[in-house]
């Protein structure tokens, strides 16, 4: 099977891993963003699957909007293709494109569609508390994540798996999934089926607002736009910003085994939950941890921050680098 690979970021490096391995699949060639200028000295940076492209010695096309490339469309047209696929690339497609490849243009997405469609769906789904999600293949279309699906895998979502756990865990399921949507559409053995347009949801890209956190939110929403919006979400403390990287809703509700270093916690609960305070109040410090902050309802551990212009570090180094006390209060971003 001949394939041309469209992706940029390390959630599609394992796809087309997969597809390398396979003795029976060809990558002719990969489509990726172009080199983004970053870090230090402003260098060029290759995306992560330019990088793989590289080492495997595949062409590499990098247009800047590829429905008006005439290069890159001529040169995709000349594969005469079997497949292409793509993960996560970062332009849309034209129905030029689109109709290429013998066998159409197969998506890999990071939810069970049809719900999060868009650019961000692990984001969101951790974000909404979802406890599911997964890969869902597709045949693409013109719209946003609205063609007819194909194969899907799931998994569930642990209450303290962020968005870099959770990427990372789908992108392997997306190569796997991918291999096997492949073969079975080759041999016809996959009937597409369409997507339920009643049950469609989105997952839009994430803006900078939504990094703000609001102190008069709830112990368990807070903590699903810390690990959703994971290393990114804002507060203020003593005036200057912080980043809240990682936290824990403290609580028998949320169906949480504790970890050996929360058990004490979670057994001092009764007595933790008749001590009130104003939103964002620092009410207890959990020793060897970190400090545990009143919300709108409930209690939230942080177990990681990050000061304006310093490196991240633990609760507990948090706590005694800046001799926070009981009493001190952190700020809406």
């Amino acid at each position: 099977m001949k394939i041309v690979f469209f992706g940029t970021p390390d959630f599609a490096v394992p796809t087309l891993e997969k597809l390398l391995n396979q003795p029976d699949f060809q990558v002719l060639a990969v489509v990726t963003q172009p080199d983004k200028r970053r870090e230090r000295g402003n260098k060029l940076i290759p995306s992560p699957v330019k990088t793989v492209a590289i080492n495997h010695n595949l062409p590499v096309w990098q247009p800047q909007r590829i429905k008006k490339d005439t290069e890159t469309l001529t040169q995709l047209r000349e594969c005469d293709a079997d497949v292409f696929v793509v993960v996560a690339y970062g332009q849309i497609l034209s129905p030029e494109i689109l109709d290429m490849p013998k066998l159409g243009c197969v998506n890999v997405h990071g939810s069970i569609l049809p719900k999060y469609r868009g650019a961000a769906p692990i984001q969101w789904c951790l974000y909404n508390g979802e406890t599911e999600t997964g890969i869902t293949t597709m045949l693409m279309d013109a719209g946003m994540d609205t063609g007819a699906m194909l194969l899907k895998a799931t998994t569930p979502i642990a209450l303290l798996d962020n968005a870099q756990d959770l990427a990372q865990r789908l992108c392997v399921i997306g190569g796997d999934l991918l291999v096997e949507t492949l073969f079975k559409l080759e041999n016809r053995e996959i009937a597409p089926v369409p997507q339920d347009e009643a049950e469609a949801t989105y997952a839009p890209l994430i803006q900078k607002h939504n990094y703000t956190l609001d102190w008069s939110k709830s112990a368990i929403q807070l903590h699903n736009q810390i690990r959703g919006f994971y290393p990114n979400c804002t507060a203020t403390f003593r005036d200057q910003g912080i980043k809240i990287i990682a936290s824990v809703p403290l609580g028998d509700a949320y169906g949480y085994e504790p970890t050996p270093e929360l058990t004490e916690i979670y057994q001092k609960l009764p007595e933790l939950s008749t001590i009130s305070g104003s939103p964002g109040q620092v009410v207890s410090i959990a020793k060897g941890i970190g400090a545990i902050a009143q919300t709108g309802e409930g209690l939230l551990l942080l177990r990681e921050v990050q000061l304006a212009g310093k490196r991240p570090q633990s609760g507990w180094d948090f706590v005694n680098g800046n001799r926070l006390t009981v009493g001190e209060v952190f700020g809406n971003g």
